[in-house]
């Protein structure tokens, strides 16, 4: 008796720089948690994750990019924050872009997987 099995091809993405990971999904939700808060303080928040922890992803991304992707602003009354550059908005683009790419070529590989 034989079954019929389905199966799925999965892939994750991630874009590498010479110096190690440049960007993948998690990166890619800090910056628009930057972009909707405005500080990488509440991005870290929104994300549970310690604030040292995403300032250094953020300081990682913008030494591995050609131009940064997040800039800092000095605080005034309210204090600083941080938004993102416009290399920063195309670094979220661009990769949602290759994802989609990538994401519908294994879907379409997945309908003539045969064992």
């Amino acid at each position: 008796m034989t079954e019929n099995k389905k199966y799925k091809i999965e892939v994750r993405v991630w874009i590498e720089e010479t110096e190690g990971a440049f960007l993948g999904i998690g990166k890619i939700w800090l910056l628009e948690n930057i972009r909707k808060t405005g500080s990488i303080t509440n991005a870290a928040k929104e994300m549970k994750m310690a604030y040292r922890q995403a300032w250094q992803l953020v300081e990682e991304m913008n030494q591995r990019a050609e131009k940064p992707l997040v800039e800092k602003l000095l605080g005034g009354k309210g204090g600083g924050g941080a938004q993102l550059t416009e290399a920063g908005e195309k670094a979220i683009t661009v990769f949602y872009e290759i994802e989609k790419r990538i994401k519908e070529f294994a879907q379409k590989e997945t309908q003539n997987l045969k064992f």
